[in-house]
């Protein structure tokens, strides 16, 4: 029984002693090799590897993953024109020298989170302070990250890290002064509405009156033009007239008379006082010019 139980005790012995002298490392992981509390050897490649036993000898792993730091809480920034606002970022980084990084903060992720939290602040709080509002919102929100990331750069290095990126996911306006600057912004949309009313107002008055302009010069050349055309026109039936009425002088005597009575005698009800004997009634008296009166009739 004792030799059983001595032989049972060998056995998880050499089987402790096995397993606490390897140890693999993955590809997503840095190891740290420690002997008596000394940084021994960094490894970087993954595979099986091999250790003394403990207390001589211990592995601490790091993350190789590019790692995240999105904060829930905004910060609040002084800008150029003396305003607050708020911003909400987060932060990409690695780790990229694992012996520095474990130097600075023994490898405790949560305090080099607050380390680069820091470091992203300030960096912010310089560029932030520099420009306005709207600069920062849309004009040149892609410069303002782009400086802040080659500012944190060096400084993460001293540390063992890398800050591969910083984005800004919300830029905003704080409680106390949101309502004043809607207003200023209602403000300055409705001044510009009004100049762009009060500019098509003028347009469309200038445009109106070139087309009524247009509009009178082409009725008075038409106007001018059908004259012209209608003068010429008389002036033709005039000459028609003339030659074909001058081969017979008392014919058109005759038909000119004839064109008059139409024109006098229209209806029952037209009256002309004047004396029968009068040339007017010349070819009623008869077609060749004299004759009696034709008694009138009612």
């Amino acid at each position: 029984m004792n030799r059983l139980i001595s032989l049972l005790i060998f056995v998880f012995a050499a089987l402790w002693l096995v397993f606490s002298t390897i140890f693999v490392v993955d590809q997503r992981q840095y190891a740290i090799l420690f002997a008596f509390g000394e940084v021994k050897q960094v490894i970087n490649q993954p595979g099986l590897h091999f250790k003394l036993p403990p207390p001589f000898q211990n592995v601490l792993f790091l993350d190789k993953r590019v790692l995240t730091i999105d904060p829930p809480d905004t910060d609040r920034f002084i800008t150029a024109e003396k305003m607050n606002i708020l911003i909400d970022a987060f932060v990409k980084w690695r780790i990229t020298d694992p012996k520095l990084y474990f130097v600075s903060f023994g490898g405790d992720e949560k305090r080099a989170q607050d380390r680069m939290s820091q470091i992203v602040k300030a960096a912010l709080n310089d560029e932030i302070t520099k420009r306005t509002v709207r600069e920062v919102i849309s004009g040149q929100r892609g410069k303002v990250m782009d400086s802040i990331r080659q500012k944190v750069q060096d400084e993460s290095k001293q540390i063992g890290v890398e800050i591969i990126d910083v984005r800004l996911k919300r830029v905003d306006y704080v409680d106390q002064i949101n309502a004043s600057v809607y207003d200023r912004m209602k403000s300055e949309r409705l001044r510009v509405a009004n100049e762009l009313r009060s500019t098509g107002s003028a347009d469309s008055e200038k445009i109106r009156a070139d087309a009524d302009k247009q509009r009178t010069v082409i009725l008075a050349e038409a106007y001018r033009d059908a004259e012209k055309m209608r003068g010429e026109g008389d002036a033709k039936a005039s000459q028609i007239y003339a030659q074909a009425f001058g081969q017979n002088p008392e014919f058109y005597k005759f038909y000119r008379s004839l064109e008059a009575y139409r024109a006098s005698f229209k209806t029952r009800q037209d009256l002309m006082v004047i004396d029968p004997n009068s040339e007017f009634f010349k070819y009623f008296r008869s077609p060749a010019g004299g004759g009696a009166v034709a008694p009138a009739k009612k």
